[in-house]
């Protein structure tokens, strides 16, 4: 949940923010644990944050599971660490049993989009309300939430729950590709599947809030074939696959603005292999998003009609691909329902909104955990921060106490539901 829409987040909160009542007075114990807890969650984000997880950072991205998997443990867990399916990383699962009915997942991902080494230029540091780190919103901040959340509720001794799931995986910025299909079987069986991205830092939108969709996401290709020749003694007798892909990338960058719920870029580009030779091979790939069903099949139908419309290099042939990746999360009657509810305990918190977000452009693994339909689904339960897959990524220090208090209010209310 990354590429978010800062214009319309603004204009939505001067409309629709709320002064909502007080639904019910303050667990005043409860907060009070949280204002206590708020130095342990800073030093679980230093301890996370001076771990360089980066998507292909293996070992890094272990050290964090270990740790993750020991504080589950020391709140009493079963664990276990599951690789992903087309991957040597590995997720981290743990499972409390209680006395109640509820079954509720815990989502966050354990990886960073940071290179190795990035620490050296952007360290973890303090700087008023805001600590910086490379992932330290994004997502090492939902992972510090849930753990210290846990924590708050182990300790008041309270298990009115069948079940509760925690999951962190490795490979959230790259798709979710080894790890998709778990969250979907195991969200399906579970109530309600709380993730905890992070949700924007009040100096950007004024007010925390929760996520009510997120884009879907995909990968749109455009292969090109020509003909090899001399560049020099024979070019006339190649077909350059360059240019035709550049002719065809022209073409369809404005292609999705015609289709409801879809967006694409075109991003990446290579073609050719030396300097003397036309290329007789073109390859670019688009990122894609997609907030609608039928909009990926719109978007190729589209595409496919556009490439084989004009060719600027005669004799040579476009291929078209378009691959789903993420699924789009969409809250839903019943994840709105759950926002209603997160928005009454932040009112317990002398009367401060919470904001609804409506949309982000960013994909987000409660795409998966809605994908069947079964849980109920709330995203962005995550600290407020700013700078995601940017220079100086930070939290807001402010936004611990009231994020660890949500969690663990609107869990013990899940939990009173008949």
């Amino acid at each position: 949940m990354k590429s978010t829409v800062l214009a319309r987040y603004l204009a939505l909160v001067a409309l629709t923010v709320c002064t909502t009542a007080w639904a019910q007075k303050r667990d005043d114990a409860l907060f009070a644990a949280a204002q206590g807890a708020q130095a342990a969650v800073i030093d679980t984000l230093q301890q996370l944050v001076m771990i360089e997880s980066g998507s292909g950072n293996l070992p890094g991205l272990s050290r964090v599971a270990d740790l993750a998997q020991a504080r589950l443990q020391a709140l009493g867990a079963q664990t276990e660490r599951i690789r992903t399916s087309n991957s040597e990383r590995v997720m981290v699962k743990g499972s409390f049993t209680g006395t109640g009915r509820l079954k509720a997942m815990l989502i966050a991902h354990m990886d960073t989009v940071y290179p190795d080494g990035i620490l050296a230029s952007q360290p973890y540091k303090l700087d008023g309300n805001r600590l910086y780190g490379p992932g330290i919103a994004d997502d090492k901040g939902g992972i510090a939430v849930i753990l210290h959340s846990l924590a708050l509720l182990k300790a008041q001794g309270w298990t009115d729950f069948a079940r509760i799931t925690v999951l962190f995986n490795p490979d959230e910025e790259i798709g979710s590709g080894g790890s998709g299909a778990l969250i979907e079987s195991l969200a399906a069986q579970h109530d309600v599947v709380l993730s905890y991205e992070p949700t924007a830092a009040k100096s950007m939108a004024k007010v925390e809030g929760v996520l009510l969709s997120a884009a879907g996401t995909a990968t749109a290709t455009l292969e090109v074939k020509g003909r090899a020749a001399h560049a020099g003694a024979a070019p006339e007798e190649g077909r350059n696959a360059l240019i035709e892909l550049s002719h065809q990338m022209l073409a369809t960058q404005d292609i999705a603005k015609g289709i409801p719920g879809a967006q694409l870029n075109w991003t990446y580009a290579q073609g050719g292999l030396v300097r003397n030779q036309i290329p007789e091979k073109a390859v670019a790939t688009a990122d894609v998003r997609l907030l609608k069903p039928d909009a990926a099949e719109k978007l190729k139908a589209a595409l496919l009609a556009k490439t084989s419309e004009s060719h600027r290099v005669p004799d040579t042939h476009v291929h078209v691909q378009l691959e789903v990746g993420r699924p789009p999360y969409v809250a839903g009657e019943r994840g709105t329902a759950l926002a209603q509810r997160a928005r009454a305990i932040y009112a317990e918190l002398d009367g401060r909104p919470l904001f609804f977000h409506p949309v982000t452009g960013g994909g987000t693994d409660a795409g998966f955990a809605s994908g069947s339909g079964k849980a109920a689904v709330l995203e962005s339960l995550g600290l407020a921060g700013w700078g995601f897959h940017a220079r100086d990524e930070y939290i807001e220090i402010d936004s611990i106490v009231p994020r660890l208090y949500l969690t663990s209010r609107l869990l013990q209310d899940l939990g009173k539901a008949p």
